[in-house]
């Protein structure tokens, strides 16, 4: 796996995951939006600590920094 993520976009996946995880024990929305969110952070903090993610590659897209 070739790292595909950068600083930024590994912080906002963990902020989002957060706010994800508050959501799901805050009992703001319902059960099954709270389950979806919980699982959607458990993929944002994977792919955050993994720094990749599987669908930047199917586009094309890095947000890494390039060396010169």
């Amino acid at each position: 796996m070739k790292t595909n993520m950068g600083g930024t976009d590994r912080m906002i996946r963990v902020i989002l995951a957060i706010a994800a995880v508050t959501l799901y024990f805050s009992n703001l929305v319902s059960p099954t939006l709270s389950i979806i969110a919980l699982v959607v952070a458990g993929v944002f903090l994977l792919t955050s600590f993994l720094s990749f993610c599987p669908l930047y590659t199917l586009f094309g897209v890095s947000t890494c920094k390039t060396r010169s």
